[in-house]
């Protein structure tokens, strides 16, 4: 049986870059919405809330980079348990398959955010 070899990109892009029409469906995965930019700007096409990190857990984060590897495995877990989180993630995983997705973020950090985490745990799924 031949593999399905239509393959959708996922990137990720910080919400206060411009949007281009390279980047397909645009998902915003924070749970608060970027400071400052308006929602006519933003060009997000869903918001998914519920993939975010916990409150809790991102307050812990802090965007500290030594706490990576800690973040994405609380970050997974709290995937896996919490079914809001888990239904999310499913949507997201659904959109995957069907177009180009673009996550978008808020954070500073271009290399330590959710966004990088859930394409991580996308391309482990999808593989």
């Amino acid at each position: 049986m031949a593999a399905n070899s239509t393959q959708m990109t996922v990137v990720t892009k910080r919400a206060y870059d411009a949007p281009a029409k390279s980047d397909g469906y645009r998902v915003l995965v924070d749970r608060l919405w970027p400071r400052g930019l308006s929602k006519e700007v933003s060009a997000i096409d869903l918001w998914l809330k519920d993939v975010a990190p916990s409150a809790a857990l991102r307050t812990w984060f802090n965007h500290q980079s030594e706490r990576w590897p800690h973040f994405i495995r609380r970050y997974r877990l709290e995937l896996q348990s919490d079914p809001l989180a888990c239904d999310a993630f499913a949507h997201l995983q659904k959109l995957v398959q069907e177009k180009s997705v673009t996550l978008i973020y808020a954070a500073r950090d271009e290399e330590h955010n959710n966004a990088v985490a859930l394409k991580q745990f996308l391309g482990e799924r999808t593989a």
